[in-house]
């Protein structure tokens, strides 16, 4: 399938990834660079966890400016590939789906539901963005959300308001124990994510012909991504089953991935700076060439 890719560089952290600045070189490139767009967003205040108005104006002359030049040469606009730095940027799902015209699902990978109440109103954030898009997108029809914390699920479903209610028809999540369950049978080869029961119900709520994908990594374990946020069970294996079933079976409008690492966090024990960037600097490419041959 044809994507363009888009990297958009919030901390810098991209700088420690071989394979990232891999794609930056390409960007540069006369030759090789016109279907990837290299976003230096390092500048841009008012972007960490909460987005004020003057970033998203800033953000979205940066994204339009990118679809603008990918589809210039095309008789119709491409799907994209988006990364954007780690999970505190994770609201960026919700300026690229206000770029889309149809109606579609959204599926979305995560450890964290995102669908708290802004603490200040009218502000995007990290923890709010899904809320946001529900809210405010005529389009989205179906949320799926995988690999979310039970306790996180529970909180939603049972807070006093009657806040979630509005949504309860519309959300499916696919909760963290059932990924742990199928990791715990393993061994037999016939186990899969998608003939585990809540799982198959989440992804049957899935009614559009069309998916917009967007995957933070700390809905995988620390085999396979160290993020900036507490982490769960998704394993890659799990993720790059439901991705090949959604690219066989829909229009996808396209694909994000945050969730890298942050500058001067904590690490679990064994782990560091270095060895968190080696982890996500595999795991970007695998998802890339996962993407670039379905």
């Amino acid at each position: 399938m044809q994507f363009y890719t888009t990297i958009q560089d919030f901390t810098g952290v991209y700088g420690q990834q071989p394979f990232m600045q891999g794609l930056r070189d390409k960007a540069s490139s006369v030759n090789e660079g016109a279907d990837i767009h290299w976003m230096d967003c390092t500048g841009i205040s008012g972007t960490d966890c909460y987005c004020d108005d003057d970033a998203q104006a800033e953000l979205n002359k940066m994204m339009d400016k990118a679809v603008a030049e990918s589809s210039k040469d095309c008789d119709k606009e491409l799907p994209g590939i988006h990364f954007f730095d780690n999970g505190n940027y994770h609201y960026n799902s919700k300026l690229w789906t206000d770029r889309i015209h149809e109606e579609f699902d959204l599926v979305i990978f995560d450890h964290h539901p995102d669908m708290q109440p802004p603490r200040f109103a009218g502000i995007l954030s990290c923890g709010g963005w899904v809320k946001e898009v529900l809210d405010n997108n005529r389009f989205v029809r179906n949320v799926v959300l995988i690999g979310v914390a039970d306790h996180l699920i529970e909180e939603i479903k049972n807070e006093p308001s009657a806040e979630f209610e509005k949504y309860a028809s519309r959300v499916a999540f696919v909760p963290e124990s059932e990924l742990r369950a199928c990791n715990a049978n393993e061994a037999n080869s016939s186990v899969s994510l998608r003939a585990e029961g809540e799982a198959i119900e989440a992804l049957a709520t899935l009614r559009s012909k069309s998916v917009y994908i967007s995957i933070d990594k700390d809905a995988l374990s620390l085999n396979d991504a160290v993020t900036n946020w507490d982490q769960g069970s998704l394993t890659f294996a799990q993720l790059e089953e439901v991705l090949k079933n959604l690219f066989a079976t829909k229009k996808i409008l396209g694909v994000d991935i945050c969730g890298e690492r942050a500058n001067n966090q904590d690490y679990p024990e064994g782990i560091d700076e270095g060895s968190a960037d080696l982890t996500n600097n595999t795991l970007n490419k695998k998802i890339f060439s996962l993407l670039d041959l379905l």
